[in-house]
């Protein structure tokens, strides 16, 4: 990391990650875009989870955001290697130096750590102070596509992006960690915004899996506002009883429609402006 600001400068080291971002942005939101909206849509219009898609203007919305936000994250990117750089961080080179074991419980530490710092930041952003000047540019998207991944106030972003140097002023992590870590968070905030159920009817039937997060809990955080709010896991909804009490009947109605055309049904408006 250090070695490559040496090499190209800080401006260029910028837009490599600027570039990075934009690449798994459009990897990840734009093959769910292609295949799910667009190739599949009529095949799986019954998953539909508001039973319609959003209009166009909301898409071009989301995409202006997410440009916004993707520069604050590479600026996040700057921050990481400064803080690296005076010794202020626990990101370490080698792998062999706390070995694959501990390379793999990182990964995990971060996920989870992720999941309690979104959990906590959103909530507070939902706040009556906050959610008009930080969160209401994310909730125009009352019915989300997968561009809204990264949809923020630039407020937000910052807030979004805050996750990675704060856990590495005291978890030591590698430089692959990370990466996996962002992967996986980038996949499952596409999938959390695709409108489309494609998890298993059967899947919070088990005790395990319901522990994880469908998109339908996070499709209805936009359509309602004030409940689910948790990232990855359904677990700091269960602890705070944040969760919609209709979100394991929605889930079941989805997964068990069958394909065939389905009544158009509006998308509620009057929590846009309030957040509760």
């Amino acid at each position: 990391m250090n070695e490559i600001v040496d090499q190209i400068g800080y401006t260029a080291y910028y837009f490599l990650t600027l570039g990075m971002l934009w690449f798994r942005y459009i990897l990840m939101a734009g093959i769910a875009y292609v295949f799910i909206w667009m190739i599949f849509k009529d095949k799986l219009k019954h998953k539909i989870i508001q039973n319609k898609l959003p209009e166009k203007d909301k898409i071009s919305h989301e995409l202006k955001y997410s440009a916004i936000s993707l520069a604050i994250f590479a600026a996040s990117g700057i921050l990481v290697v400064l803080m690296k750089k005076a010794g202020w961080t626990f990101i370490y080179d080698k792998v062999e130096d706390y070995g694959v074991p501990y390379l793999l419980f990182s990964i995990v530490a971060l996920i989870f750590l992720h999941d309690t710092y979104f959990y906590w930041t959103h909530r507070l952003m939902h706040h009556p102070l906050l959610f008009k000047r930080m969160h209401l540019v994310h909730h125009k998207s009352t019915n989300p596509s997968p561009w809204a991944a990264f949809s923020f106030h630039p407020y937000e972003a910052v807030v979004e992006a805050g996750i990675v140097p704060l856990v590495i002023l005291f978890l030591p992590v590698h430089t692959t960690a990370l990466i996996v870590f962002f992967f996986y968070s980038n996949f499952l905030n596409v999938l959390g915004h695709l409108s489309f159920e494609l998890f298993p009817k059967g899947f919070i039937e088990n005790r395990i899996l319901r522990l994880h997060n469908s998109t339908t809990h996070h499709n209805m955080h936009h359509k309602y506002f004030n409940c689910n709010y948790s990232l990855y896991f359904n677990i700091w909804d269960r602890i705070m009883g944040t969760n919609h009490e209709k979100y394991f009947d929605t889930f079941r109605e989805v997964t068990n429609r069958e394909p065939e055309v389905i009544e158009d049904v509006g998308t509620p408006t009057s929590a846009i402006t309030t957040g509760v």
